[in-house]
């Protein structure tokens, strides 16, 4: 089976963590939910994925700002603050004794209902908060060699529908994109829009370069992606051209690179789509020029992050 960009080492640390489930930190054998909890039974709810570097969640405020809008998107009340829902990821993160080299999931659902039933005025009590952190890092191999991408016949959808935007807990669309794409041999889905442009990839985002110039999509069918917009960041500080565009897949075939952009591996190469080989199949000097530039953005954020902790 083909190698996926979200492959990780597993590490026996995990066996013993500890996670944050409603304000009580529980080995992860005794972590459970309700099975009438609003996320088991209708998958409604939010999230997010958050990295960790040196103690502190890299670009949090960007995360919590999604997060909460999209609760509110969907008229749900997270019952904490984001000073609270901060300090609960890093009182996970102590109780783990975790520093670097962690991936986070923050999960937020409805909460439990009195009976399986989509009405949100079933629900009874308040939100359910779930923090999993683990040891876990992308392997060097899949960030070396580059991924292999599928276009998949699974689209992304008009908001009217549902909303890219949303980080929701239903992502049955990226499964089955997923599903095809591994089945065809390949790492990762690369999904259009509805007129047939390239949209995003399954779960994470995707660029290609052409003559110098950083493509993506413009945004209108895919998720608000974190790391996606630092990279549209640091490439207008350096005065790199970024253009978020329509365009097509024999663009994307006969460029010089590609890459795709997530909050848990960052920035990785794309050596194939569809069977085409992009420029030589290597990674590519712009990726490793943005590779630079978010890493000093990761230090800055980290940075104004930990002064802002101890102040």
């Amino acid at each position: 089976m083909a190698q996926s960009i979200q492959d990780f080492h597993d590490d026996p640390r995990n066996a013993d963590i500890r996670i944050w489930v409603n304000g009580e930190l529980k080995h992860r054998n005794e972590a459970v939910v309700s099975v009438f909890d609003s996320g088991f039974v209708l998958g409604d709810g939010v999230w997010e994925g958050l990295r960790v570097f040196n103690g502190h969640p890299a670009f949090l405020d960007a995360h919590l700002d999604r997060l909460y809008e999209g609760a509110k998107a969907i008229a749900m009340d997270v019952g904490l603050t984001r000073a609270e829902l901060a300090d609960a990821i890093y009182a996970t993160l102590a109780a783990n004794g975790m520093t670097d080299g962690v991936h986070a999931r923050l999960m937020v659902t409805r909460g439990v209902k009195r009976t399986p039933y989509q009405d949100p005025r079933v629900t009874v009590g308040r939100a359910t908060v779930v923090i999993i952190a683990e040891f876990k890092t992308a392997k060097p191999e899949t960030l070396a060699e580059g991924l292999s991408l599928f276009t998949v016949h699974v689209r992304r959808g008009f908001p009217d529908v549902q909303d890219p935007k949303l980080n929701s807990h239903s992502k049955l669309n990226c499964i089955t994109a997923c599903i095809q794409a591994y089945t065809a041999g390949a790492d990762e889905a690369l999904m259009l829009d509805p007129h047939g442009f390239v949209a995003t990839c399954n779960s994470t985002h995707f660029f290609i370069v052409r003559r110098g110039e950083v493509w993506t999509s413009t945004g209108d069918y895919c998720l608000g992606g974190i790391t996606r917009a630092n990279v549209i960041q640091v490439c207008r500080e350096a005065g790199i051209p970024v253009r978020e565009k329509n365009f097509s897949l024999t663009e994307v075939y006969g460029a010089d690179e590609a890459f795709v952009t997530g909050t848990f591996a960052g920035l990785a190469p794309v050596r194939q789509v569809d069977g085409r080989t992009i420029g030589d199949g290597k990674p590519g000097p712009m990726l490793a020029r943005l590779r630079e530039l978010y890493a000093g953005l990761v230090q800055r954020d980290i940075a104004a992050r930990a002064a802002s902790r101890a102040a």
